[in-house]
């Protein structure tokens, strides 16, 4: 069968590409076109379009950039209708996934959304049009299984794919030395974000946060869509900074803290037990705008999920060079740490068992041959 996926950013190309794995497996003839990125082109999808060129977020950012975004719905638009697959698969993504659902759906293809939108968080509205446009919903957090029952829609609940991305155990001794990091240091990580947009707003303070310290060594790990160069422009020649590219879980292996920015980089980080500090910044008019929408008492899917303030979250103005070293000196301390980590076993206790890829995969083809 023909499978047409499209995700928009770094977290859905990693959660794409273990579906394209895991489809391939219970269906070895076939044949994935994808809009996402290397991991997902890695798996043998034939990759229209990269997610770094759709990274736009927040609501001025998107109505800057409003010709790009409409220029790219109908490329996605005629492509599908040219190429003509079994069912289109929706991760995430959903200002872009919701308006190709309902195309998909008007002209006669099946839909499956992997990876809800999180209209529990905003834009509740948004239901209507899922139930409309999309033939299955696949959820990955234990709440919403129920949030959508609630709402009258029958969804599945397969479990986090993170869970089967992670290992924990297979960390290379080799690693710091590889990197010419002293062995003996502390390591701080810095996870600014995979688009450009996040790493401006973010970097500049997180390395303020982390410079002059002789107690531990920075990482920064970079996005590997994006160019080193792009991070070095807030390097200075005396910091001791790392750019590590596309090894995002051999940085949190080795990491005794992290400063990271709000995204499922945060639930990466707990799943490694890596003691964190959750950050936004966006542009003031989508803040002020998303302020006066979101229902959401944090923004960190680690928070949501455990319903309290587990992990520090610094938003807009409190999210500075000042807080963020005074939150990471407490990373450091001992006995935050362990009430950190004993968290973060719950958490990981409330996400359930590994096989979401799998899971979502059978579901999938099987669904598809039930209706052919």
């Amino acid at each position: 069968m023909r499978y047409y996926i499209i995700a928009g950013e770094a977290s859905g190309d990693l959660h794409g590409s273990n579906l394209i794995k895991e489809l391939a497996v219970i269906d070895p003839k076939a044949e994935f076109r994808c809009w996402g990125g290397d991991l997902m082109q890695a798996q043998g999808a034939m990759l229209v379009k990269h997610y770094r060129d759709l990274a736009f977020m927040g609501f001025f950012e998107v109505v800057a950039n409003l010709p790009t975004i409409l220029k790219n719905i109908r490329l996605c638009k005629a492509d599908i209708t040219k190429w003509k697959p079994d069912v289109v698969i929706f991760i995430d993504y959903p200002g872009f996934n919701l308006r190709i659902a309902s195309f998909a759906r008007k002209a006669g293809f099946k839909t499956v959304y992997y990876i809800s939108p999180q209209i529990w968080a905003w834009k509740e509205s948004r239901i209507r049009t899922i139930r409309r446009d999309v033939d299955r919903m696949l959820v990955i957090l234990p709440f919403e299984k129920e949030f959508y029952a609630s709402r009258g829609m029958e969804v599945d609940f397969v479990g986090h794919p993170l869970l089967d991305a992670i290992d924990v155990n297979n960390k290379d001794p080799q690693w710091k030395e590889h990197h010419e990091i002293p062995a003996e240091k502390k390591l701080v990580a810095l996870l600014p974000g995979s688009r450009k947009q996040e790493i401006r707003a973010m970097l500049p303070a997180m390395l303020e946060a982390t410079r002059n310290r002789t107690d531990f060594y920075t990482v920064i790990a970079c996005a590997p869509s994006i160019q080193a160069s792009f991070y070095r422009q807030w390097i200075t020649e005396s910091d001791s900074v790392r750019l590590v590219a596309g090894e995002t879980q051999a940085v949190l292996q080795h990491a005794d803290a992290a400063l990271v920015t709000s995204g499922t980089a945060t639930l990466e980080t707990a799943l490694y037990g890596v003691p964190q500090v959750v950050a936004y910044k966006g542009h003031p008019v989508s803040v002020w705008i998303a302020r006066k929408l979101v229902k959401i008492r944090f923004i960190s899917l680690v928070n949501l999920i455990m319903d309290t303030e587990v992990v520090k979250e610094l938003i807009q103005d409190q999210m500075n060079a000042e807080s963020l070293r005074t939150e990471l000196d407490k990373l450091l301390q001992d006995s935050h740490r362990n009430r950190l980590k004993t968290a973060y076993q719950e958490l990981r206790q409330r996400l359930g068992v590994k096989g979401a890829s799998k899971k979502a995969a059978k579901l999938i083809y099987n669904y598809l041959c039930s209706i052919n």
